[in-house]
């Protein structure tokens, strides 16, 4: 077991800088471009290929970081980058996430090298759970998974929403329910190989921010997938279903679902992606400030400016030793026994959307114009707050957490 340590060691810190030189030199040159066109960014995502970056051996390496501080390293730095775009060569790995967390090393081995594809020819991947009316509900989903015992295939119907790269994706991860009668727990993941019949696109949503990041809506119409793509088996499913219907006629312990464990595993990963848009934007407003001039002396001179700055790189340090610590519990198999991955997403996306706004308020009408890239952070920022569990969501769980109570 690693020893927990605020130092980064020299391969850490040879890979940091390497990250930190591709954000500088591809992703931030194109973040302003892709952002206006609202398309997925395909070529930096292949430029990210080549450089080896976007591949499962660099997050087989990073995830496999003993200390667990690959992940929110790699992440930090590339949202640094620009949100947007790193999003786009970040997605694929939350369906990959959703494979490593419920698949069997068989499904692992087959299905995540489809989900890069190679520099030559790079593919996306996307991870399906919330749907129109089933976001933070998700005991309200409605996709059904309902297996064909005569032909050993799962036929999936459906409707998915805000699934990033989904139709794009050669391979989507869907979350279904397979037992109505149990709620969240009725649930299981299944893979969708390319081109399977009976899935396709629906609407593409016009973004607030990170819109370089394909997100729309997923519709499943008949899809039948063979039985061995269901995630962890049926073997597995069988036995936990089984449980599931106990402790639930015996009052008992809840069961974890496929789509949860998916994202306690990917929480403090999206800490850090909030911890490198903060970043950015405060690093923008300190050198405006220092640089700005007004009644013959730069604006960082007065209380009002300097004090801000002090309070937002204080907030980032804190959000980043939250995302730190989360990430080398959960490798080192330390329990979340007070919510700590949680924790590091709500301070960390919290902290992304007032930093954001302070640095915009520190260029002050500059700040609202694109001529300067916090505005695009602060559009960014939103997101971090909604998607994968928003922070009511968060203090829900944490407050459950350190309570033992069902909070509602």
């Amino acid at each position: 077991m690693a020893e927990f340590t605020l130092e980064l060691n020299d391969d850490q810190k040879q890979v940091r800088d390497w990250l930190h030189g591709f954000a500088a030199d591809v992703i931030r040159p194109a973040a302003s471009e892709w952002d206006e066109r609202e398309e997925t960014p395909w070529p930096v995502i292949q430029e990210a290929a080549k450089a080896g970056i976007y591949s499962l051996d660099f997050y087989a390496q990073q995830f496999f970081d003993p200390t667990g501080l690959g992940i929110p390293m790699a992440m930090e730095e590339l949202f640094w980058g620009d949100a947007g775009i790193a999003l786009s060569i970040v997605g694929t790995g939350l369906a990959a996430v959703g494979v490593l967390a419920n698949g069997t090393e068989e499904q692992i081995g087959t299905w995540i090298p489809q989900m890069y594809g190679d520099a030559d020819d790079v593919k996306v991947a996307a991870f399906c759970s919330s749907e129109p009316d089933a976001g933070s509900d998700v005991a309200s989903m409605r996709t059904r998974a309902v297996y064909d015992q005569a032909k050993d295939e799962w036929v999936l119907n459906g409707t998915k929403t805000w699934a990033t790269n989904g139709g794009i994706a050669g391979v989507h991860v869907v979350v279904a329910v397979v037992d109505p009668e149990l709620g969240s727990k009725g649930h299981a993941s299944f893979i969708v190989p390319p081109n399977t019949p009976g899935l396709s696109q629906g609407q593409k949503f016009k973004k607030h921010g990170i819109r370089a990041s394909h997100t729309a809506e997923v519709v499943l119409e008949d899809v039948r997938v063979p039985g061995h793509c269901l995630l962890g088996g049926k073997e597995k499913l069988d036995q936990r279903l089984a449980r599931a219907r106990e402790r639930a006629a015996s009052g008992g312990e809840r069961v974890k679902n496929a789509a949860m464990a998916t994202f306690e595993a990917s929480r403090p990963a999206v800490g850090a992606m909030a911890v490198g848009t903060a970043r950015a934007a405060y690093e923008v407003a300190l050198d405006y400030a220092k640089t700005r001039t007004q009644f013959g002396r730069p604006i960082i001179d007065n209380q009002g400016i300097a004090f801000q700055l002090a309070d937002m790189r204080t907030q980032i340090d804190a959000a980043r030793l939250l995302v730190w610590r989360a990430s080398w519990m959960a490798t080192t198999g330390k329990p979340f026994t007070s919510a700590e991955g949680s924790m590091s997403k709500l301070y960390a996306s919290e902290t992304a959307k007032k930093v954001t706004a302070q640095a915009v308020q520190i260029l002050g009408g500059n700040g609202f114009t694109r001529e300067y890239p916090v505005e695009r952070m602060h559009r960014d920022a939103a997101i971090y707050t909604i998607f994968e569990g928003t922070s009511e969501i968060q203090r829900l769980v944490i407050a459950r957490t350190l309570s033992g109570m069902p909070i509602r």
